[in-house]
């Protein structure tokens, strides 16, 4: 986002996770500090491992979304379809073609979860074949897209854990170019064995709560979930007499490909993002009330994300947590869970606590913010960072903060 660039607003978001379905649900888990994470129902797996489930069926699902049984549908798209529902009824958005709309899906699983349950029959028979086209990423968005109508432009980045935060970007030059008059943006994940059996070989899920920021964090405890942001102009918001919740005030993305999975020691791509950010949103570190960090719980992530933090912010950063020990780690839909937390914090003065710390790390100058406190906050710093060292932040802003 160049200082030229035209400032895009969040009118309406949406998310199901492990701590609610919807926002008003995950407000009050957010408030009441009330962790998602626990024992593994909906996959049949051997692992005995610590997730954070949607609690819904897919059936259960599917009677919420009105859809037949027997239609192909997967859990990935179920979940955003209830996502994306809320936020743009939130955004009194009516999809009618009076404006040029994107739907914008970050996710990286897609249709896994159908492919695993019906691998063997695809080799053996032709019974489940129609789940074939349904495992595609993109075959997930445009179901999304054909359930609502009225979406005239469809993406689906694909980024591993910075995919949904990096929705929003594209959605924001998408608008700023006129190409399109609003962007639903967000990510969808729900768990599957490839998700647990691969993080499983890296060797880095705990089997304990995670412990973000801790000494002792020895790992991820996966998630699934949905959310979704409206996204839109001033000009379309003054057409459409809304309100918006909060401003999209700047960004910044950088790989530096410095390891398939791990991110460098002293965070070169978090420093990069987390300083283009605040670049391309005109404000100073010290403007900065909160940072949501990607905050994983690995030895890894933490001890970079948190040496890139304090070469950004110094050795007294603003408050500091990572939500992943309440909503687990949801993978490419984390940007935009995390950016629906980010926005509940500006619009409700509070700092989530980062749960289950107790030692702060040895190389750190810093500790999280350990529980919930009350505070003014005008601009949050939203991070998320994906395999192959693709780094993405966000900053959001209080509307009566944003110039």
């Amino acid at each position: 986002m160049s200082e030229q660039s035209e400032s895009v607003f969040i009118t309406g978001m949406g998310i199901i996770s492990a701590i609610g379905i919807g926002v008003d649900e995950t407000l009050i888990s957010l408030r009441e500090s009330k962790s998602g994470i626990g024992k593994i129902n909906h996959i049949d797996t051997i692992h005995d491992l610590p997730s954070a489930e949607v609690s819904l069926t897919d059936n259960q699902m599917m009677e919420i979304l009105n859809i037949e049984a027997g239609q192909i549908v997967t859990r990935t798209s179920l979940m955003a379809k209830i996502a994306v529902k809320e936020a743009i009824t939130q955004a009194k958005l009516t999809l009618d073609g009076k404006f040029r709309v994107a739907l914008i899906n970050g996710t990286t699983v897609g249709g896994m979860e159908k492919s695993e349950l019906y691998y063997f029959d695809f080799l053996e028979n032709d019974k489940y074949n129609e789940y074939i086209e349904a495992h595609d990423c993109g075959s997930c968005t445009e179901s999304i897209a054909d359930y609502f109508g009225g979406i005239s432009y469809v993406s689906t980045p694909s980024t591993a854990c910075s995919s949904a935060a990096n929705a929003f970007i594209l959605g924001q030059n998408l608008i700023n170019e006129g190409v399109v008059d609003i962007a639903i943006v967000g990510g969808s994940e729900c768990l599957t064995k490839f998700h647990l059996n691969g993080f499983k070989t890296l060797m880095i899920l705990d089997d304990k709560v995670c412990r973000p920021f801790d000494e002792t964090r020895a790992g991820i405890n996966l998630g699934e979930a949905a959310a979704f942001c409206v996204l839109e102009a001033k000009k379309t918001i003054d057409k459409r007499a809304v309100k918006p919740l909060a401003k999209l005030s700047g960004y910044g993305n950088a790989c530096d490909a410095y390891h398939q999975t791990a991110s460098s020691p002293e965070g070169n791509g978090a420093f990069i993002a987390m300083d283009m950010a605040l670049k391309t949103s005109n404000l100073q570190p010290t403007d900065i009330d909160y940072i949501n960090a990607h905050g994983t719980g690995t030895p890894n992530n933490d001890e970079s994300e948190g040496r890139a933090v304090v070469r950004v912010f110094g050795d007294n950063p603003p408050h500091i947590s990572s939500t992943k020990p309440l909503t687990g780690h949801t993978t490419s839909a984390a940007g935009c869970v995390e950016a629906v937390i980010s926005i509940l914090s500006l619009n409700n003065n509070f700092i989530p606590g980062n749960l289950n710390f107790s030692q702060q790390i040895k190389t750190l100058p810093f500790k999280p913010t350990e529980i919930n406190i009350e505070t003014e906050v005008n601009h949050v710093l939203s991070n998320s960072f994906g395999f192959g060292g693709n780094n993405t932040s966000l900053v959001f802003s209080k509307i009566e903060s944003a110039t």
